[in-house]
């Protein structure tokens, strides 16, 4: 049987994103510490080269935060992916707390978000998923 009669490929989901970094070690601590999210992975792929994956706990994408000097390039200027939360007031709370750089909420017609920044100056948008 042809596997084209079958009908389409399926893809079920995206399993990660990939974020290239300066500092690996920074980064991570950065989403562990100050972000709450845990780590899924670490380990060498080669050496000089770690597969490092996080992801906020309890969710099945991850973030692959991958040296950029190690795949021969320079880091990301922005994030692949973006973030959401339940209620965007509480989590600028929490993330000021923690010392992390962040907006106050800005409403848009397409929805309502917080502009978050890491350590190496990446900003990346967190919305409220209500």
């Amino acid at each position: 049987m042809d596997p084209h009669d079958e009908g389409p490929v399926t893809i079920s989901r995206i399993n990660w994103a990939t974020l290239a970094v300066a500092d690996q070690d920074m980064m991570v601590e950065f989403f562990l510490d100050k972000l709450g999210f845990e780590k899924r992975a670490d380990a060498e792929m080669w050496p000089g080269a770690r597969w490092i994956e996080v992801a906020p706990k309890g969710e099945r994408t991850g973030l692959v935060l991958s040296s950029a000097a190690a795949f021969g390039r320079e880091p990301s200027t922005e994030y692949p992916v973006g973030f959401s939360c339940p209620d965007l007031p509480v989590t600028v709370e929490q993330l000021r707390a923690a010392g992390v750089t962040v907006t106050d909420p800005i409403t848009e017609p397409w929805g309502t978000y917080i502009k978050v920044t890491d350590p190496e100056g990446r900003a990346f948008l967190v919305n409220d998923h209500g």
